[in-house]
């Protein structure tokens, strides 16, 4: 399991570091992530149900892609003319079909896993496009450091559990040496390197710290969904990592911490 899991890490991160780094002929970083949102709420809507509906998991994979890809759009409405339809088309078909059995359970969850899935993913399109690719780079790999950090210190040295009702493998140690470890890597993005944001020290160790914190809340509330299922991992589809659903539930919550700190803080 962990040998698969650092081979997959160790093939994949070239690739995904050329998909962020280049924007043209095509924006590749757009496609990748619309496809790994689809995908990902395929996975969502099979594990709570609604692919049963074939009707609304057509409806929440179509507007799931749609939100993704929302922030090239240069209306400022297109966002929430989106999740107005979301919410309303759905419902008046339910209406119009008399579909009585689970319907409003169905929508309700269709609708979380746009919004969870594709709506938070969306913050990444955004950051990407708007602040450019190192603040991207800064998300991710302040949220890989972490992520890694945390499960290696948590196997090694974990002792007193974080949150065992939902997940009772982490470990407070893991999540304390999940903060260091994001910290450390900000310093890569406030140093005079190729991926230089323009923030000071304090300000990058401040923003790690949160992309930590909520990065990891982020994998404890995808551990509160499995958990309330009834599965390990939302699918196989990762060798060592699960599904992709398993693996964007962190660096979402990343996302926009970092693109609200970009967007309210910064500029």
């Amino acid at each position: 399991m962990l040998k698969k899991r650092i081979i997959v890490a160790l093939l994949g991160l070239p690739l995904f570091i050329v998909i962020v780094w280049f924007d043209k002929p095509v924006p590749w970083f757009t496609i990748f992530i619309a496809i790994w949102g689809l995908l990902a709420a395929r996975e969502f809507y099979r594990l709570v149900g609604v692919s049963s509906v074939r009707s609304l998991s057509v409806f929440g994979l179509l507007f799931t892609v749609l939100i993704i890809i929302s922030p090239h759009c240069p209306s400022p409405f297109a966002a929430p003319l989106l999740i107005t339809l979301v919410v309303v088309l759905p419902l008046i078909w339910l209406v119009l079909h008399q579909r009585v059995e689970g319907a409003f359970t169905g929508w309700a969850w269709m609708v979380a896993g746009f919004l969870y899935v594709g709506w938070l993913l969306s913050f990444l399109i955004a950051l990407r496009f708007e602040a450019g690719r190192n603040w991207a780079f800064f998300a991710f790999f302040t949220t890989f450091g972490s992520d890694s950090a945390a499960y290696f210190i948590g196997r090694a040295l974990g002792r007193h559990r974080l949150a065992p009702r939902i997940s009772p493998h982490k470990s407070w140690e893991g999540a304390i040496g999940g903060v260091v470890a994001a910290v450390a890597v900000s310093l890569l993005f406030t140093l005079s390197t190729p991926l230089h944001i323009s923030l000071n020290i304090g300000q990058g160790m401040a923003l790690a710290l949160l992309v930590s914190v909520f990065g990891q809340i982020g994998d404890l509330a995808e551990s509160l969904l499995k958990r309330n299922v009834g599965v390990k991992e939302s699918s196989t589809a990762i060798p060592g990592h699960g599904g992709l659903l398993d693996r964007m539930d962190s660096v979402v919550f990343a996302g926009v911490v970092v693109y609200l700190y970009y967007t309210f803080a910064w500029l």
